[in-house]
């Protein structure tokens, strides 16, 4: 494992990252391991996000498209729904 430093940290703001660690019932050094790795997640989690988006798939659709296509598939199955089928 590597080890991180932070230098010229506000003595304020040390304090009040304790305060949160304590809350949490962590120390301090666990509590900014969790931010830094919850942070890097985040940033994976954006990447991830861009690979799927409209721009990056190409797509000619809205997101108004596509509640007018569920709104029209729901109406007609609905509609299937409450017609009773007619046998002879």
């Amino acid at each position: 494992m590597v080890a991180l430093q932070i230098r010229d940290v506000p003595e304020p703001l040390r304090d009040q990252l304790v305060a949160l660690a304590r809350q949490r019932g962590q120390s301090l050094q666990a509590f900014l391991f969790d931010l830094v790795r919850d942070e890097a997640r985040r940033q994976d989690n954006i990447a991830v996000l861009k690979q799927f988006s409209p721009a990056a798939m190409d797509v000619a659709f809205t997101a108004r498209d596509v509640v007018v296509a569920l709104d029209a598939e729901r109406a007609e199955r609905d509609s299937a729904l409450a017609e009773p089928e007619i046998r002879e």
